[in-house]
């Protein structure tokens, strides 16, 4: 079974407020749950995970790293790499949508991905993600979700990502 977004809100889960995630009993489930959002917890990009990630993936561009030099550059300050920012999807939204009856869950992929604003050393950001569709396939069911992720106190969000999910059901 495929879905497309709607604009009704199933009764498995109250608002997106923050902390409070999407749950459903089993994947067969999450069919019900299209339209539904969930907003995470904020979490803190400081400079010593930027640095990290730039020894991680050989990117030392002086807009990250290098705190002297960014002060007069562009952003008046070091920036998280969008890559960086990307790669925290997992620890940002895996905590907000719940299903019961999984033997596995994995990361199926990206449809689309938009980096919108920089990430400044320092800044806290949220995920928020709103489930977008469920298609049953071979496996189990393919998850389609958008995830945004906001950087607290700006006016445009950091990323805007397409994501897959696959949960496989416990057999």
């Amino acid at each position: 079974m495929s879905t497309e977004p709607t604009t009704t809100e199933p009764s498995i889960t109250g608002p997106a407020t923050t902390g409070t995630p999407v749950r459903v009993a089993s994947p067969a489930a999450l069919a019900d749950a299209v339209g539904q959002r969930a907003t995470g917890e904020w979490f803190t990009v400081d400079q010593a995970r930027i640095d990290a990630f730039a020894d991680a993936t050989e990117d030392h561009q002086w807009i990250h790293v290098d705190a002297e030099r960014a002060a007069s550059g562009p952003f008046g300050t070091t920036v998280a790499h969008g890559f960086l920012t990307l790669s925290l999807l997992p620890h940002l939204a895996s905590s907000l949508v719940e299903v019961g009856g999984v033997a596995m869950a994995m990361n199926y992929g990206l449809d689309k991905v938009r980096f919108l604003t920089t990430v400044p050393a320092g800044s806290r950001v949220r995920a928020t993600t709103e489930i977008t569709g469920a298609q049953d396939v071979a496996q189990g069911v393919r998850l389609a979700s958008t995830v945004t992720v906001e950087i607290e106190g700006a006016d445009k969000p950091a990323l805007v990502a397409q994501t897959l999910a696959l949960y496989v059901p416990a057999a």
